[in-house]
């Protein structure tokens, strides 16, 4: 009674193997790709409000408070949007592809006019905001607009390119060869 000593894989076919199963993840479900590029731009924006909010609270322009609030709901409702746009094993929710876009040209103007804003304030005539160490939030606040917009721009064009390259995960080969040992000539199936 010999037993026969089994060897555990070395790193690299871990390695190779982990990223087999994410593959085949991501060609079963190809819209987990731009979800998580939606997430990164909601992350980039919730994860900096009080930069936006000082911002808000220093400038006061009008609408700069609506518009952050804006972009911080549709940036939700647009992840639950893409949840339910393409729904396992079944074709894709048209109304809500539609509902999303919209949503996520809404989130675009909203931060074009709060960056507009934020320029009207440093460079207006009389009493200009002057961008100092203190007020640094407010350039801070400029610049990661500039990111949220391409950001949400990224994500509606891996959504509307969704067909495409989820063809193209199709035709990536995830198959794992199999060993035969030979012993599989005869099968008893009549007892």
């Amino acid at each position: 009674m010999s037993k026969e000593k089994k060897t555990s894989p070395s790193i690299g076919a871990r390695i190779r193997e982990f990223f087999r199963r994410k593959i085949v993840s991501l060609k079963r479900n190809p819209s987990m790709i731009p979800m998580v590029m939606l997430v990164v731009a909601f992350l980039e924006f919730s994860l900096n409000l009080t930069s936006f909010s000082n911002t808000t609270a220093k400038i006061q322009g009008s609408g700069m408070g609506l518009s952050q609030f804006t972009i911080m709901l549709l940036s939700i409702l647009s992840v639950v949007c893409l949840l339910n746009s393409f729904p396992r094993r079944k074709k894709a929710n048209v109304p809500m592809i539609v509902v999303m876009f919209v949503m996520f040209a809404v989130i675009i103007f909203c931060d074009i006019y709060y960056n507009n804003a934020i320029y009207a304030a440093v460079t207006r005539a009389e009493n200009p905001i002057v961008i100092d160490s203190s007020t640094a939030y407010i350039s801070k606040a400029y610049s990661l607009l500039q990111v949220h917009v391409v950001l949400v721009c990224v994500t509606a064009a891996l959504v509307a390119l969704l067909p495409v390259y989820s063809k193209l995960l199709k035709k990536i080969k995830t198959s794992v060869e199999v060993e035969d040992n030979g012993e599989m000539d005869e099968i008893e199936i009549a007892e």
